[in-house]
């Protein structure tokens, strides 16, 4: 299934009555790259299972459910909490390629194309988070 019938999917099954943080493109973002990660750590040892593997899975998902948590309160001083946790386990992801990289379970043009987007929702991040604080 590709990326975009899998985001598709998930659409259909969302309430419809509430868009919210499904309109924010760093979820939207941060939502794929969670995909991407999950299909480049397929490959990983059987031995990292409870390792590196469901580490950086961990981390990946953490980044989309602290966007979500964060916009589900009532403040943006609450929400700029949850977007710094969210930073925060985008630089645990990044930490988690490179030992992955070092490790020879990606390739270098997997990596490349991982810490691509890695740093593209980094950006996004940081400017989302940027305008929010300078609204506080």
């Amino acid at each position: 299934m590709t990326e975009i019938a899998k985001s598709q999917k998930s659409q259909r099954f969302r309430d419809k009555s509430d868009k919210g943080y499904h309109k924010l493109i760093i979820w939207q973002k941060a939502k794929l790259f969670v995909s991407a990660i999950y299909a480049a750590t397929d490959g990983f040892p059987k031995a990292e299972e409870f390792g590196l593997k469901g580490q950086i899975r961990r981390a990946t998902v953490s980044v989309v459910l602290n966007i979500v948590e964060g916009y589900r309160r009532r403040s943006t001083k609450d929400f700029l909490r949850f977007l710094d946790i969210a930073q925060a386990s985008l630089a645990e992801t990044e930490a988690c390629l490179e030992i992955a990289l070092d490790l020879n379970y990606f390739s270098d043009e997997e990596y490349e194309k991982l810490e691509e987007n890695r740093c593209e929702i980094g950006f996004i991040l940081n400017s989302f988070i940027k305008s929010l604080r300078s609204k506080v």
